[in-house]
């Protein structure tokens, strides 16, 4: 099957060689792993735009729009590509240390999930999830971004986008980026415990006697 056109019937057989509700598996390790592997590659300071060993050129476009939608730049922070998501998902993706039949199961997870986007947005405007505009686009991931509220008929597109929302946090979360945003700092030498400051004592309802 071409990586470049998956058809209906090739979307269900995705959907039938793997289920996608149980998302993509990732370790801790595995997360911090393809990081520091990103920002190898970042360092490196390459001429080249990326060019992922997993995802076609369609594929890549389509997770990169995704991925920014389920983390925007605002003003706190920068988004999921600002934070190089999509390059952590191709890492984790082709990483050569996972065991092979995981990570199989992954690609058919993403594969078929990246499909039935492009096939539910063609079943409603004759258009790719890209070709699609910011409204339709919406409509479709308002349909399956809230498990308790969809319809059954969509539980395969709500498996894959609640695994995909979780997989880019994780990204995220474990980057550069998402690292300044959390204002982590780490194992931090503290000379004189001076207890809880009172901000957060208010905000967590909590008497300063305690």
């Amino acid at each position: 099957m071409s990586r470049d056109e998956v058809g209906r019937r090739g979307v269900l057989k995705l959907f039938g060689a793997v289920p996608l509700a149980a998302g993509f598996a990732l370790t801790d390790a595995q997360a911090q792993a393809a990081q520091e592997q990103v920002r190898r590659e970042a360092r490196g300071g390459k001429a080249a735009p990326f060019a992922p060993k997993f995802f076609t050129a369609h594929e890549w476009a389509t997770v990169r729009t995704l991925a920014d939608l389920v983390i925007p730049r605002d003003e706190r922070s920068g988004s999921a590509t600002d934070a190089l998501v999509p390059e952590f998902m191709d890492y984790v993706l082709t990483d050569p240390l996972a065991e092979p039949k995981q990570l199989e199961r992954n690609q058919t997870r993403m594969r078929g999930g990246l499909a039935w986007l492009d096939r539910e947005c063609r079943e409603r405007s004759g258009k790719s999830f890209l070709e699609s505009t910011e409204a339709e686009r919406k409509a479709v991931l308002d349909d399956i971004a809230y498990p308790e509220k969809a319809r059954p008929e969509m539980s395969q597109g709500v498996a894959f986008f609640n695994a995909f929302r979780d997989f880019t946090a994780s990204g995220f979360w474990s980057s550069k980026v998402g690292v300044a945003d959390l204002q982590y700092t780490g194992n931090t030498f503290v000379a004189e415990w001076k207890g809880c400051p009172p901000e957060v004592l208010k905000k967590l309802g909590v008497g300063e006697e305690v």
